[in-house]
């Protein structure tokens, strides 16, 4: 009888809504992890660790950067996408998502990702060698023209972004996109040292990459593919303003998680991260690189990264490289 009337007690201070529910923990109530898709020690990992530092501060909780190498990224970027779309396993994205499933690595895209924020780009450079008679982009672009395929180009392997930038240059000058026949590297140093031996006539990378070397007066950057100008080289052309072309290319990173993030976590970590590339910790560390700052909120990052899968993938077809 008691038990009785305890319980129709109870089921009437339901009704009543005198009996709370079980409170959910506010987000985030335990660690974070954030997935690089490249190895430690490199300029990526170098990011995260100093965004998951300062976020650290912002959100209260731990946060840890784990290294998912192997298959030209994919490793990482498939670790990144299948995870639980709870906010407690994040990522760095970088430009090659927007290129691995047209060269036919992945089926990967951009669209299976929550984007949260852009916080790094580095825009693509074109160089000469301190003496060549090329003086500026329209000399190249004239010379390339001329005689197809006599001028040769490095700065990176077969495909990779430094030699899209360059053949989407030429492309969207109307001519083939190997009107510069390129010779892979196994990066951008071994490029300009080729450069600086006269094996090579130009070398496609980015400022950071050559600093050394123009500072020396060896080589000479005739062209940015960017839509502002370079803060430690501000005197170097635009493309769009020299040519009037609307080619960008350039090294990005974002952060971003698994398809259907909810709401409040993207609320949570946006603000966060723009207060942290707003702070002058992050603007001194970008410095110290050499590297870009740029910002894309959460659907800016999305927009950016859904233009450049496009835009990659007409130019990796031009060249023959899409899949």
């Amino acid at each position: 009888m008691l038990r009785r009337k305890l319980l129709g007690t109870f089921a009437a201070a339901l009704g009543l809504g005198l009996v709370a529910a079980p409170a959910t923990a506010a987000y985030p109530d335990r660690p974070i992890t954030i997935i690089v898709p490249w190895g430690a020690g490199g300029g990526t990992d170098a990011v995260a660790r100093f965004v998951a530092a300062e976020l650290e501060k912002e959100i209260k909780q731990p946060v840890s950067v784990v290294n998912r190498t192997g298959g030209s990224g994919v490793v990482g970027h498939q670790a990144i996408a299948s995870a639980a779309p709870d906010g407690y396993t994040l990522g760095l994205l970088t430009v090659e998502i927007a290129m691995m499933k047209h060269a036919g690595l992945t089926q990967l895209t951009p669209a299976d990702y929550t984007p949260l924020a852009l916080v790094n780009f580095d825009p693509n450079a074109v160089f000469v060698s301190n003496d060549s008679p090329i003086k500026d982009v329209k000399d190249l672009i004239a010379a390339a023209k001329a005689n197809p395929g006599k001028l040769k180009a490095s700065g990176t392997g077969q495909g990779g972004i430094w030699h899209l930038g360059l053949a989407g240059m030429l492309v969207d000058a109307k001519l083939p996109g190997n009107a510069i026949t390129w010779v892979p590297s196994q990066g951008a140093a071994p490029g300009l040292q080729d450069l600086v031996a006269g094996g090579i006539e130009v070398a496609s990378c980015s400022l950071p990459e050559a600093r050394a070397l123009i500072e020396a007066g060896k080589v000479r950057p005739i062209i940015l593919m960017s839509d502002k100008p370079d803060a430690l080289f501000p005197n170097v052309p635009l493309l769009k303003t020299a040519t009037g072309s609307s080619w960008t290319n350039g090294a990005w990173r974002g952060f971003a998680g698994p398809k259907g993030l909810p709401k409040d976590v993207v609320d949570k970590l946006g603000p966060a991260l723009k207060k942290i590339y707003d702070s002058k910790a992050y603007a001194d560390f970008l410095a110290a690189r050499g590297f870009g700052a740029t910002w894309g909120d959460a659907t800016q990052f999305g927009q950016f990264m859904a233009k450049e899968l496009t835009d990659k993938g007409a130019v990796m077809k031009a060249v023959g490289l899409a899949k």
